[in-house]
């Protein structure tokens, strides 16, 4: 027979007061409760850990030995209690997160103060990574939560919906189609156009939404590409210059204006795709992650 927590709980508090009346009343447990306990804790030891002195429990030689690994063994079960509740009520732990640079620049920085008001004492690891990235650091389990647009393929993951993102087009202010109302993708492709590196999502988006703008005309369209980047902020630098157009996620727009750049809503077709955080489907969150996606979704 194995000792219990309880057991040894009884033994260090009439090891430290010499008293089972003393040890009762500090426990809140009846006296009868506490001598069970120290009788079965002797048993399971083998022998006896208090003898008689008068009216005085006296440590045995081997009680002696035995009370200093006890306390040892409380105080250890009693921190690792103590910080598991901590990371249950969000007072200490981590939360690791991976999201694309759209989401990283205009939403994230906001939603993580949010949190970090809600649960101080919890530290955030973050990467900011391109779509691809998010979803494999997520499947290997480098961060719990990734923030993206969703991907075509899910595969092992789940996916918690934020919000819908449309395509928008941005140029510079004194650009010819700056003006109010939708621009077609037909009207966008006329242009020196600034894409995304060809294998990212945006790029795939933006492309297809060029093929399917053509399948509506007789007359095929094929945009006029002046050069390629891998980050949506290079873009919009690279359209601040002057050099072209480009269309990119509505996440960016507020970082586009603040290039001083003009956002237009983009239609035949509007491409939309939803945000969401991923996360692997068979695993069980951190009471981190479960707060932050409450968070998120609200």
């Amino acid at each position: 027979m194995s000792a219990t927590i309880k057991q040894l709980r009884a033994f260090a508090a009439v090891a430290r007061t010499r008293s089972l009346a003393e040890a009762s009343a500090q426990l809140h447990v009846s006296q009868p409760a506490i001598s069970i306990a120290i009788r079965s804790l002797e048993e399971s030891l083998g022998g006896d850990l208090f003898s008689r002195d008068g009216r005085q429990l006296v440590l045995t030689p081997e009680g002696e030995q035995f009370v200093a690994r006890a306390q040892q063994l409380l105080h250890n079960w009693d921190n690792t209690l103590n910080a598991a509740r901590q990371r249950f009520q969000l007072q200490h732990g981590q939360l690791s997160l991976a999201a694309v640079p759209a989401f990283t620049l205009n939403q994230l920085p906001d939603l993580l103060k949010r949190f970090h008001q809600k649960h101080p004492g919890i530290n955030i690891v973050l990467e900011d990574i391109v779509m691809e990235r998010v979803v494999s650091a997520v499947q290997e389990g480098r961060v719990e939560l990734g923030i993206s647009f969703r991907p075509d393929d899910l595969g092992n993951l789940a996916f918690t919906p934020i919000a819908d993102d449309r395509f928008i087009a941005v140029m510079s202010p004194d650009h010819a189609l700056n003006g109010s109302g939708n621009l077609t993708w037909r009207e966008l492709a006329a242009e020196p156009f600034i894409a995304m590196n060809r294998g990212s999502a945006v790029r795939r988006w933006t492309d297809a939404a060029f093929a399917q703008c053509a399948q509506k005309k007789e007359r095929r369209i094929a945009p006029r590409f002046l050069c390629e980047a891998n980050q949506l902020s290079t873009i919009g630098r690279l359209v601040q210059s002057g050099l072209g157009v480009s269309a990119v996620p509505s996440l960016c727009m507020s970082q586009m204006q603040s290039y001083g750049l003009s956002c237009r809503p983009l239609s035949e077709p509007e491409v939309v795709h939803q945000v969401g955080i991923l996360t692997k489907a068979s695993a069980a969150l951190s009471a981190p992650a479960r707060a932050f996606i409450a968070l998120a979704t609200t």
